[in-house]
């Protein structure tokens, strides 16, 4: 059992419109979001695969009743689906946005007997939707961040909870022993900026992975360091909320470089679009120069 986490493993409906009455085709309007528990998505998404892991084991002559411990590598993605409204007809009010979160498994490796690791799984086509496994579908607006936390609460304590859990599983008849390691790397700039609680792309604090404001990133064409983390964010939220140098708002948003609501999802900072444009555009810059000057 997951600590902290209910025992009950049936797909949970959220309740977001309670009192309206079903419309004449039983279409069920109180259900704002539809998700699976996260460990159970996972245990069914390993039991799919069970003939790539034996596979896997034989290519790499590895013994075929090795117990493990097997370390299963995970991309966790979110994303707005954009408009989902019905146009036509009287279908229920509820919100015409919807948001998808899903997980990739990327690899499966178990240690060798060198104090190494064996991979005997990679996904050989990691952005494609076919291995990309919906764990959770929520009819809210990506920047609603009330409706967000609420829904995915309980599924990150659900991740929180197994990163410090082992899995155990029967594969072929055996019963083997898996750990996760989770990286949430599938996100856009305008999702990291909800989940980890920075203010809006309109923001003077124009960087996800560095307190850069505008200005500054103008000047600096060349020089990225990733200095933001999910426990920076947190201590900068408690500083916003508790204010404990009794500062002004302006004096108080520089201290906390753009931090305006609690994180609740960590991400996994990666050079991002932002960056590459920054790197673009110093490049693009010097051959202007060079073709002008």
């Amino acid at each position: 059992p997951l600590k902290n986490v209910s025992t009950s493993t049936d797909v949970g409906v959220m309740d977001g419109l309670s009192g309206l009455n079903r419309s004449v085709d039983e279409y069920p309007v109180d259900a704002i979001a539809k998700r699976f528990r996260y460990d159970a998505a996972l245990v069914s998404a390993l039991k799919d695969m069970e003939e790539d892991i034996l596979e896997g084991l034989k290519s790499k002559d590895l013994e075929e009743y090795l117990s493990g411990p097997f370390t299963v590598v995970i991309k966790e993605s979110c994303d707005g689906m954009g408009d989902v409204s019905e146009k036509h007809g009287c279908g229920p009010a509820v919100p015409e946005k919807a948001v998808r979160f899903s997980f990739t498994i990327m690899t499966i490796s178990v240690p060798n007997s060198n104090n190494g690791s064996v991979r005997i799984f990679e996904e050989a086509k990691p952005n494609s939707e076919l291995c990309c496994k919906p764990v959770c579908l929520m009819l809210a607006d990506e920047s609603d961040h009330e409706t967000l936390t609420a829904i995915l609460g309980p599924l990150i304590a659900e991740r929180e909870s197994m990163k410090s859990s082992d899995l155990l599983l029967e594969i072929g008849g055996i019963l083997r022993s898996f750990k996760f390691v989770f990286r949430g790397t599938g996100y856009d700039e305008k999702l990291v900026r909800e989940v980890e609680g920075l203010e809006a792309s309109g923001s003077v604090y124009i960087c996800t992975l560095c307190d850069s404001t505008r200005l500054e990133a103008s000047q600096n064409l060349v020089f990225h360091s990733i200095t933001r983390s999910h426990s920076e964010n947190l201590q900068r939220y408690e500083t916003w909320r508790s204010n404990p140098y009794h500062e002004s708002v302006d004096e108080l948003r520089d201290r906390v470089k753009g931090v305006s609501a609690k994180p609740f999802i960590e991400t996994l900072p990666s050079i991002d679009a932002l960056h590459c444009d920054i790197g673009n555009a110093a490049e693009f810059y010097r051959i202007f120069q060079l073709e002008i000057g």
